[in-house]
């Protein structure tokens, strides 16, 4: 098999004099949850990218309870390259962002790369952001010029960038990319953070005082589904921005003030109607539409207050993040 012969050419060749085997370079962080039917094509392109990079790299991948054959596949990876992969087995399913964070806590790379395990991310394009971060960037991320995807995913991906961008006053092009590279120093600042619920991206660029964003290729996914739904894009859509900015309770403040006054207004002006025309039945059907109106926005912005609320919940219960039940790879 070619990728075991490239494995086995470059256990013949030792590393370099200076560098440090147990000090990785570059750490390539990869989040998985069923993906059984990508992983060999994964690692079959993965590995021979960093190999030729010829530094010093880990992958680390992290297992978020997949209950297909993921973790019998990564074992798999370990015994072929033993001391250049690890595995962070979940006690279940915490979601991607809390699988990375765990890795973040791990790794030992100077330059630390995201990536999904769809291969909708071509492995082939993190040399490009290795130079940038050894070119002086803390945080490299991708947006995908070309997106492969449905409009259905399309389009509410291009609002969401803009809103989101608008709202937390972090500029990112395509928040949805998680092919991405931070330098140690950003990952040190993200692991001082002990948010139950967060986004990585914009996290990590809230740190940053070097970043930007360099166009990488985007693949269709070949096998298998994503992994998120129309709920969980809402969800995780929710989490950016009532996690950076409180901007959503203002514009809502904003919002009722504005009303109100026209609510006055509206009130003086169907008490002067009253007394120069008298009663009257015409327009009760639109004054339910604005009734139904009013209690629309009013219902929404109790909602957005909800989640700020259920923020200060989950945070103040103080609960593990995640479960790690194994760690493979690192000794011990």
């Amino acid at each position: 098999m070619k990728m075991d012969r490239e494995i086995r050419e470059h256990k013949a060749h030792p590393e370099p004099a200076g560098m440090n085997p147990s000090a990785a370079y570059l750490s390539v962080v990869v989040p998985v949850y069923n993906e059984e039917a990508t992983l060999e094509r994964l690692f079959g392109r993965l590995y021979p990218v960093l190999k030729n990079i010829g530094k010093p790299f880990e992958i680390i991948f992290v297992d978020d309870g997949s209950v297909d054959r993921s973790m019998d596949i990564l074992r798999d990876f370990l015994n072929r390259c033993p001391g250049e992969v690890v595995i962070i087995e979940f006690n279940g399913n915490f979601g991607q962002h809390m699988a990375i964070m765990s890795a973040f806590e791990k790794c030992r790379g100077e330059i630390i790369i995201t990536i999904d395990a769809d291969l909708q991310n071509p492995p082939e394009e993190i040399p490009k952001l290795v130079k940038s971060i050894e070119a002086g960037f803390d945080a490299v991320g991708g947006y995908r010029k070309q997106r492969r995807d449905s409009l259905f995913r399309k389009i509410p991906s291009w609002a969401v960038n803009k809103i989101t961008s608008r709202i937390t006053g972090i500029e990112l092009k395509d928040y949805g990319c998680m092919l991405r590279a931070y330098h140690r120093r950003i990952i040190e600042n993200i692991n001082k953070c002990h948010e139950t619920t967060t986004f990585i991206p914009a996290l990590a660029h809230s740190f940053a005082s070097n970043p930007t964003e360099v166009e990488v290729g985007h693949e269709e996914r070949l096998t298998g589904e994503s992994k998120y739904t129309l709920y969980k894009l809402i969800r995780l859509n929710f989490d950016l921005m009532t996690g950076f900015s409180v901007v959503p309770l203002q514009i809502f403040t904003f919002l009722g003030f504005i009303i109100a006054m026209l609510s006055v207004a509206f009130g003086i002006f169907l008490a002067v109607r009253r007394i120069i025309v008298g009663p009257e039945a015409e327009g009760l059907f639109t004054l339910f539409d604005i009734l139904f109106f009013l209690i629309g926005i009013l219902m929404f912005s109790v909602g957005i207050m909800g989640e700020y609320v259920g923020r200060i919940y989950q945070e103040v219960r103080r609960r593990p993040r995640f479960v790690i039940r194994k760690i493979y790879g690192y000794g011990k």
